[in-house]
């Protein structure tokens, strides 16, 4: 057993507690408070005037495909030889030997949502992984998450500029829409196959990839910056009745009362940095607050490598400082991306029976730069 005492305790689920406590024991959450009884034999680890918080959980990045110190030979973000290519899975990708992974849990983040890029209409599935470890088989948490699709500039550029399809929004929309329709009759198909004998099963890897889509079991995950590219994925994701969230959202600010009638999650940023095009001209670090203000489940997203990792916090920082409310930005980079990755029964908060992913700052990395990350658990074992 592992006891860290002292610290103040930031549960996210339930109001912080001074000098509080957290036991940990075979890699889980067994007790929270204060005044713990500590069973003989328990490593005490003193916490004094640090924050005890979750291990941070990012929700869409790419840490661990697009690879720190080199160049195309560690890039696995993008199959850029089709615009629709679902059966790519991000988790063949991932190289838990990359540096961006090592520096990201130093930084305290314990759980990242990562997958294949924009390049094309349809790139393949996230998956959420813990950051300890030296294969992905025994960290992989979730998988799959999402279906990763893209909107606006980043399709249109990597194919169009090409002479091929999409060239326009409305090709990349058409294409997204047939693949759904083909999606949901090869479903049909194979429950007709199911319940008849004399039927052979059909089997097609893009429409097999799509399956756990059309059945509900994950949502697509929208890359769209622009206001009428985020309408766009609402609107197909309505037509078709499908799970959604809106990664990105750049425009969000603009279209304030369609997003609270779709009633959809929005996963903002990466906000740090220059505008490196047309489509990124209203990037703003108000957008994260204006939003959760106006009732939306926020997550604030580094997209990974655009901003390293380690870097979540700081994100955050400059979101409260341009208006979010400190617990609302808290909450935007530890339980609400667990709820949205449907992982928050293991990750996102400290609550009994969670997984014992804790780290300890001296001092609070939302309100000062230079606050360190003392140590950080992933499972009950030290990481760092």
């Amino acid at each position: 057993m592992i006891l860290i005492k002292g610290g103040l305790v930031k549960p996210i689920a339930s109001p912080d507690i001074e000098n509080g406590e957290v036991l940990m024991d075979g890699g889980k959450i067994v007790a929270i408070g204060q005044n713990l009884p500590v069973p003989e034999g328990t490593e005490v680890v003193d916490a004094t005037g640090c924050l005890v918080t979750p291990g941070l959980v990012e929700a869409h990045c790419h840490v661990g495909l697009d690879g720190e110190t080199v160049r195309w030979e560690g890039s696995e973000v993008n199959e850029a030889i089709d615009p629709i290519t679902p059966e790519m899975r991000g988790l063949d990708g991932f190289n838990p030997q990359d540096e961006g992974v090592r520096n990201a849990l130093a930084g305290g983040i314990t759980t990242a949502v990562t997958g294949p890029g924009s390049a094309n209409v349809i790139g393949g599935t996230f998956f959420a992984v813990k950051l300890k470890g030296e294969s992905v088989d025994e960290m992989v948490l979730r998988d799959p998450v999402a279906m990763k699709i893209a909107f606006g500039e980043n399709p249109k550029g990597c194919y169009g500029q090409k002479g091929k399809e999409p060239q326009t929004r409305m090709g990349v929309a058409a294409l997204l829409r047939t693949t759904l329709a083909k999606a949901f009759r090869y479903a049909e198909e194979i429950d007709e196959a199911e319940a008849d004998s004399t039927k052979k099963r059909p089997y097609d890897p893009k429409l097999e990839a799509m399956l756990p889509v059309v059945r509900h079991q994950i949502p697509l995950k929208a890359h769209a910056h622009q206001a009428n590219d985020i309408l766009t994925a609402i609107r197909i994701a309505e037509e078709f009745g499908l799970d959604i969230t809106l990664d990105h959202c750049t425009d969000g600010e603009l279209i304030i009362p369609q997003l609270v009638k779709a009633g959809k999650p929005v996963l903002i940023g990466p906000s740090l940095g220059a505008k490196s095009k047309f489509e990124l001209k209203n990037k703003s670090f108000t957008t994260p607050g204006v939003l959760d203000a106006a009732g939306l489940q926020v997550c604030i997203i580094t997209d990974a490598q655009v901003i390293p990792l380690q870097y979540l916090p700081l994100c955050a920082g400059l979101a409260i400082k341009d208006g979010m409310k400190e617990e609302s930005a808290w909450r935007a980079i530890t339980l609400n991306p667990a709820q949205v990755a449907g992982i928050a029964d293991r990750v996102g908060s400290l609550e009994v029976g969670k997984d014992a992913d804790v780290v300890i700052f001296e001092g609070n990395p939302l309100r000062d730069i230079q606050a360190r990350v003392r140590r950080v658990y992933v499972n009950g074992e030290r990481a760092v």
